[in-house]
């Protein structure tokens, strides 16, 4: 059978019933995977026409535009044409399992945590990823995206604590510095675009900050010149965190700035009332040909995806993964 690759006009040959990862991989087009199990979603594709079996890789905002899969789940049954990924976008970082020893936690908010762990070996990842935390003497694994760079000599993860949680409303009593956390990963994707010159908006809520600092660091650090504009969003000034680091990335960057929109507070001197939809049809009237990365809740991830396409962004260049809550 035949497996037409778009957009690298490029046609392969394989037997019915192939691994899709495997099509890819053994004829050399360039596709981004990590854990080959289903979890990380970094191996998405979309299938254009043909046949295949296996799990479909989109709910919400990307199942309303066609069929996508994840490659290393998906079985070809019929010539197909595939959608890859540009090949500017390709990453490759297998997951790994790796011993952390806490060396920092500590309060950002009332209800935030910042967990700073030193692994027994390096973790390679991309700006914006996350890996699955498990730990020691607590039933369950969580999903938290990493705050830092790969570069960093620890990773450092934001933690929000939820009162009746199974695993986070046990940490402060449980995590002290050197305690032991397994860490899985790099997951996700949702990580920095690093050839793509234009503006970038990045939107997060909550502990969405975390793979958005990523994103922002990595892309400033990197010497990236696009200009970088950030919405925060929360619901009083008490939820907030990091904004002074905000600032200081605003004054040492001048292609970054951010606002901040709190939509339960009557206190505004400094920051706007709404939410970070509002903020987006406020402030950006044309998103054509940016890159837009959400980090947050997946009814905000809905809203601000909607709200970003009808300012003429693409779907395809819109970019979250999705947390939902599993009793943390």
């Amino acid at each position: 059978m035949d497996i037409r690759i778009i957009p690298l006009n490029k046609t392969v040959t394989a037997t019915t019933g192939s691994n899709l990862l495997d099509i890819l991989r053994d004829n050399e087009i360039p596709i981004s995977y990590s854990c080959l199990s289903g979890r990380c979603g970094t191996c998405r594709c979309k299938v254009i026409e043909g046949e295949v079996s296996g799990p479909p890789a989109a709910d919400g905002r990307l199942a309303r535009d066609g069929q996508y899969v994840l490659a290393c789940q998906t079985v070809v049954e019929s010539d197909c044409a595939i959608e890859v990924p540009e090949p500017d976008e390709v990453v490759n970082h297998p997951a790994k399992t790796l011993k952390g020893t806490v060396t920092v936690y500590e309060a950002l908010s009332a209800d935030v945590r910042r967990l700073r762990l030193k692994t027994n070996k390096p973790l390679e990842f991309s700006p914006g990823q996350y890996a699955h935390l498990t730990f020691r003497g607590l039933e369950g694994t969580r999903a938290y995206s990493m705050a830092g760079l790969a570069q960093d000599t620890e990773l450092e993860f934001h933690i929000r604590l939820v009162p009746g949680g199974r695993v986070t409303s046990k940490l402060d009593e449980t995590i002290t510095p050197g305690s032991i956390v397994k860490v899985n990963g790099p997951l996700g994707a949702s990580y920095l675009r690093r050839k793509h010159s234009g503006s970038m908006l990045c939107v997060a809520t909550g502990t969405g900050l975390a793979p958005i600092l990523s994103i922002v660091r990595g892309a400033l650090e990197s010497g990236m010149e696009n200009p970088i504009h950030l919405i925060f969003g929360a619901r009083t000034q008490d939820d907030l965190y990091g904004v002074n680091y905000l600032k200081t990335l605003a004054a040492d960057f001048s292609n970054f700035d951010y606002s901040i929109t709190l939509n339960h507070t009557n206190d505004l001197k400094n920051y706007t009332r709404g939410l970070v939809t509002d903020a987006i049809a406020e402030q950006f009237p044309d998103l054509s040909d940016w890159r837009i990365y959400l980090a947050g809740a997946p009814v905000m991830v809905e809203a601000a995806t909607v709200a970003c396409t009808s300012r003429g962004a693409s779907i395809e260049h819109i970019y979250a993964d999705a947390f939902y809550p599993s009793g943390v």
